[in-house]
């Protein structure tokens, strides 16, 4: 079973600040602060942006801890990344958290709806299991019953679901959160972790970011940026 740890580490802004002088290795290391995978897996970024996936689940406390970190790490990187986000399917090919994360993708609806449906569990602690949880959450967030069904119900989306664990395979993810750079450089917090037991736990965080930096670095000098 895919696993999600949570580090203790207080706000993401104030770790980055207080941190990101000194947190991580100047230069991350394959086994460490990162894994390099052993087959590349084909990106989707055009032309010269580095491909950044986060690999998530929604109920993942460990994930909504990073996400206002992450947000801001995205920002600051801009136009030179091309960053989306992947959903873990925790139950197999009828997880009803990936169905959700697939329609509003198809719906075109996945970033600007993603804060409310981590509100919804880590905030409002309403644990949405099932399709009747989904299409309830929907209504209630202004989304037409209808439209929704129609992509929820929808052979892309259906086809997609079936497919996640094959694709999550693929990159070698074995926990949440994990961020995979250009199909190659595979790290989360949990990793700089264990890589650097000596670490303080408050830093590790922005550690991560650092790594991450590091990794969409190397990744342009291959893209001959």
């Amino acid at each position: 079973m895919l696993k999600h740890i949570v580090i203790a580490l207080g706000t993401a802004a104030a770790v980055f600040a207080a941190a990101s002088a000194s947190a991580s290795p100047a230069v991350p290391r394959d086994g460490a602060e990162y894994r390099l995978l052993s087959s590349p897996v084909q990106v989707q970024a055009q032309g010269k942006k580095v491909e950044v996936i986060e690999f998530f689940m929604y109920h993942c406390p460990a994930c909504n801890m990073l996400e206002p970190g992450l947000a801001e790490w995205v920002k600051k990187q801009g136009d030179a990344i091309s960053f989306r986000r992947i959903h873990v399917p925790h139950n197999g090919a009828a997880d009803p958290e990936a169905h959700l994360f697939l329609t509003l993708e198809a719906l075109k609806l996945d970033e600007s709806l993603h804060a409310k449906v981590l509100n919804t569990w880590h905030v409002e602690r309403k644990r949405l299991k099932s399709d009747e949880d989904n299409v309830e959450w929907a209504v209630k967030n202004g989304l037409d019953k209808t439209q929704f069904l129609a992509a929820y119900n929808s052979f892309g989306v259906l086809t997609r679901l079936r497919n996640l664990e094959k694709l999550v395979g693929s990159y070698r993810v074995d926990g949440t959160p994990t961020l995979v750079i250009n199909g190659r450089y595979l790290t989360s917090p949990s990793i700089v972790a264990e890589g650097n037991p000596n670490m303080p736990r408050p830093s590790v965080e922005a550690a991560a970011f650092q790594v991450m930096d590091a990794l969409v670095l190397k990744a342009q000098q291959e893209l001959g940026k």
